[in-house]
């Protein structure tokens, strides 16, 4: 959108305060806002931002990161050019909110996740592929609780049971209609594993829109459900006795027309390309070192365990198999070129999308340019659990890192994602999450329970 517009349609609506918004290193969606009278110098120059931001964690804690300590400026620049649509926010008018990237002073860039999505996204499209994406952001809605001091459902349904959708209708009526505004199309609704567990997924969008996207739906989420006196959380795993809240990562390369799935062949509901299948292989190459960055919380982990459907714990893909960590979806009849894709399970909405998305493509173009090809070996059509561990060794079916403190160190040993997030970036990103894995670690359940159902 052009400058003009946007000012011209928030003073036109009566808004008095604009976000500049912007997910962090920590994965927690954070800005600053600019009064109305500014907007327009604002968009140009962006907000001050303490470079130290970046390194802080829970409770803003500061992880010791050499460049983003106490001295230091960067700046919210909102990114008006990937948007085509400004509205005020429907739980809030006098309020708007545009998507930033962080940058130096002079305006290029800094260790921005945003930015480093639009470059992997840059990337890809050399190799002519433009790359669609569809979230699956599962989560918990609850109310306090003062009696406990937590959360509790305010229902004891059972997965896709038609009882779950009834204690939501105005809440998720009130939701749909905020999506439209943003002109996000929701495409399904359920209830999900657990009471209180939702899902409603959108479209696929080009990536960054996609990211984009899920930054509006968190926010949206969360505000609706204050206005109907609920407290829904996006945190893995909120209820040690109930099903974990997965963020599945949908992924499919199209040509520059966006006309062609590249993923696609003629074959059986599973068949994936010869392209398709380079960009599996290095999903998987590298699935050890994305799991720091696609479950990047200390609570992540314990949504993976026997039984789960998480797709968390083995190192392995499948054709509609729901415990593979990497899922081949079957098409669907009548859409077959449009519906392939790849679908990367483990990751969950602690994560940071642009930093999910941005490292599946990375993983994915290493595959291409390396031309590797899935192990036959680690496909499975079964419960790897079923299995011994013996067979699993024997076929190169691995445990996926058990911990978040064993996720970094597979990131740490990644040369590929290191590179690709820079230097600098990975570093900072690998310190902070050491910092928030110690720091949980010394610390009692309860209190990782109540900080991440209130951070996410």
């Amino acid at each position: 959108m052009k400058k003009k517009d946007i000012v011209r349609i928030a003073k036109n609506s009566g808004v008095n305060l604009v976000y500049f918004i912007y997910c962090d290193n920590a994965n927690l969606i954070r800005g600053k806002a600019t009064h109305i009278d500014h907007l327009d110098r604002r968009i140009d120059s962006g907000i001050g931002l303490t470079v130290g931001q970046q390194a802080a964690y829970d409770m803003d804690l500061v992880a010791d990161i050499e460049g983003m300590g106490t001295a230091g400026e960067a700046r919210i620049l909102p990114d008006i050019h990937s948007i085509d649509t400004f509205v005020p926010l429907p739980w809030s008018p006098k309020r708007a909110m545009l998507i930033g990237d962080l940058v130096k002073l002079d305006m290029t860039p800094w260790a921005c996740p945003r930015t480093f999505l639009k470059t992997q996204i840059s990337k890809a499209s050399d190799l002519g592929l433009e790359i669609m994406t569809g979230l699956e952001p599962e989560w918990y809605v609850a109310k306090y609780d003062p009696e406990s001091d937590y959360y509790k459902p305010i229902e004891n349904s059972q997965s896709f049971h038609s009882t779950g959708f009834t204690p939501y209708i105005d809440f998720i009526d009130d939701l749909i209609e905020t999506l439209a505004v943003f002109d996000m199309k929701v495409e399904t609704y359920y209830p999900e594993s657990g009471p209180g567990h939702i899902e409603v997924t959108l479209r696929p969008e080009d990536a960054l829109k996609a990211a984009d996207n899920h930054i509006f739906y968190r926010e949206a989420v969360r505000n609706i459900g204050f206005k109907h006196a609920l407290a829904p959380t996006f945190m893995p795993k909120p209820f040690l006795d109930q099903a974990g809240a997965g963020g599945h990562i949908h992924i499919s390369a199209w040509d520059k027309q966006h006309k062609t799935n590249l993923f696609y062949t003629e074959g059986d509901d599973y068949a994936l390309s010869i392209l398709g299948q380079h960009f599996l292989a290095g999903v998987m190459d590298h699935l050890p070192g994305l799991m720091a960055i696609l479950a990047p919380s200390y609570n992540s982990y314990r949504r993976f365990h026997k039984g789960s459907w998480s797709g968390g714990e083995y190192l392995s893909y499948g054709t509609d198999n729901r415990e593979s960590a990497v899922r081949i979806p079957s098409r669907y009849l009548g859409n077959e070129m449009g519906s392939v894709n790849i679908e990367v399970k483990p990751a969950d909405n602690s994560a940071n999308p642009y930093l999910a998305i941005g490292s599946i493509i990375a993983a994915g173009i290493d595959g291409i340019v390396r031309e590797l090809q899935p192990n036959p070996d680690q496909f499975l059509d079964c419960d790897p659990t079923l299995l011994s561990e013996t067979e699993l060794r024997a076929r190169g079916i691995l445990h996926l890192p058990a911990s978040l403190a064993e996720a970094n160190e597979a990131l740490e040993k990644d040369e590929v994602l290191n590179n690709a997030m820079g230097d600098f970036m990975a570093k900072a990103y690998l310190k902070l999450r050491k910092a928030e894995e110690a720091h949980f670690a010394s610390q009692s359940l309860d209190f990782e329970l109540k900080r991440h159902y209130n951070k996410y």
